[in-house]
Formats: C-alpha cells, sequence, structure tokens
C-alpha cells in the first residue's frame, strides 16, 4: 500500500553515469562534463599543467584518483610539497597537487615544479575550491604562474545531479526515501555538492536517534534547523 510519502514506488538512478576505474560510479552531467572530458582526453591535454576548480565536494578528488589510475599520478597535498620532496620524485611522474587555495607548504617549490614539468615534459593536475585569482600567493612569479595556467570547472550541480546525489547518498545508507520526499527536499535545501552530503547525513543521524522514518514531516523539521551547529543536534532530536 502507498503511503503519503510514496514508499509503494521504486527509486532508480536513472541518470548517465560511468564506472570509475574502482572506486564508486562517477555520474556525469553538464555541470562536471567539461572535466570528465580532460580526464578522457589524456596525454591529449591542451597544456602540461591543468586548474582544476570546483566547489568542495564537487568530485575533484574523485576525478583525480581516475587519473592517477590512468597516468600513474602522484597525488600529493599543496601543504606538504616541499623540494625535497621533489627530488625524490621520478622523473616525468605526472602529479596531482590537491587544494592549492588550502595553504601552500614551499610557494618555492611549487614554483620549481610547473617549471619542471615543462622542462621534464609531465603533466601536472592542480586542484583547488577557488580561482586562481582567488588564491593569497605571496611569490610573485608563482602567483603569475597559477594565473595564466588554462582552468577547466566543475560546476555547481544542476537539479539532475543533485536529485540523483541525493538518492545515491540515501541508498548508500540504507535509508529507504520515496520519489516524493526526494521532489520535497531538492527545492528546499542548499544547492551544492556539500549541502546535499550534509544533508543526508543529518537526516541519517536524526533518523537514528529519534527512531523515526524519514517522511516529508521530518525532513521539514530539518530543513528549516538545518544550519543549527552540530553540538546542537541533540536539542533538534528532542524537538523532533
Amino acid at each position: 500500500m502507498n503511503d503519503g510519502d510514496g514508499y509503494a514506488q521504486q527509486l532508480t538512478l536513472d541518470f548517465p553515469h560511468r564506472p570509475a576505474l574502482g572506486v564508486e560510479d562517477f555520474f556525469v552531467s553538464n555541470s562536471n562534463r567539461s572535466a570528465i572530458e580532460l580526464i578522457d582526453k589524456w596525454p591529449n591535454w591542451p597544456a602540461l599543467t591543468i586548474y582544476l576548480e570546483g566547489p568542495e565536494a564537487c568530485g575533484k578528488s574523485h576525478l583525480a584518483y581516475v587519473w592517477q589510475v590512468t597516468s600513474k599520478a602522484v597525488i600529493l597535498s599543496a601543504d606538504c610539497v616541499s623540494k625535497s620532496q621533489l627530488q625524490l620524485l621520478e622523473s616525468g611522474q605526472a602529479l596531482v597537487i590537491e587544494d592549492i587555495d588550502k595553504g601552500i607548504m614551499d610557494e618555492q617549490a611549487l614554483f620549481h615544479l610547473i617549471n619542471l614539468s615543462k622542462e621534464q615534459n609531465f603533466h601536472l593536475l592542480f586542484t583547488a575550491s577557488k580561482a586562481p585569482g582567488q588564491i593569497e600567493i605571496a611569490l610573485p612569479d608563482l602567483r603569475s604562474r597559477i594565473r595564466a595556467l588554462p582552468v577547466v570547472r566543475i560546476d555547481a550541480p544542476d537539479e539532475m545531479l543533485l536529485r540523483t546525489m541525493l538518492i545515491k547518498q540515501f541508498q548508500d545508507r540504507q535509508l529507504e526515501i520515496s520519489p516524493n520526499l526526494i521532489d520535497y527536499i531538492l527545492p528546499r535545501m542548499e544547492r551544492s555538492f556539500s549541502g546535499a552530503l550534509r544533508l543526508v547525513e543529518r537526516l541519517d543521524q536524526l533518523a537514528l536517534s529519534t527512531g523515526r522514518r524519514i517522511t516529508r514531516q521530518f525532513a521539514g523539521q530539518v530543513l528549516r534547523t538545518f544550519e543549527v551547529p552540530t553540538e546542537l543536534s541533540n536539542e533538534l532530536s528532542n524537538e523532533l
């Protein structure tokens, strides 16, 4: 029997997707198509060094991993790159430098790395959540090089990708969710990758702590109080 939230209906992931070489499926939409095409085109990139920009939780690290499998790249965080590390890298080794907007340990080493990619003809992929011009870089030469790099963006998720993300997150947590509930949540939630992940996590936590099923009424109460700090989650559970 079908209740008010449509639990008799079955949710399916009716969305273009691709296997991600051993990791979870990566769903393709207009918001991330350019980035995926870049990874697919390797080694025929428009430049040796590419800047991959996109919001938090959009899949930059996921794509970096896919590229690592194909190119045998080394993945490093920008906050741990130093000259001593560069000397240990195999000549001509492809590299991913992640999160350069979150702090660069050694700007001179990073500048040297860009020059080295040209000298030794290897590919370099930077990832960041901010545009090149928004990153605080003290070294003028590095700042100039970073801002001159070709940028490939992952944009905010479109409606179809956001819907698919919600379904996938609920299914991964083995939560019984109806299509009507997804329709209810979508226009009321923060429209971002990270917002979708946080919302499903909060709904799951509160459903477990209160012993309630996730209905539209339940989701509505959570959505209205979704921005409360984590430390107040116990109070929220009591209210629900």
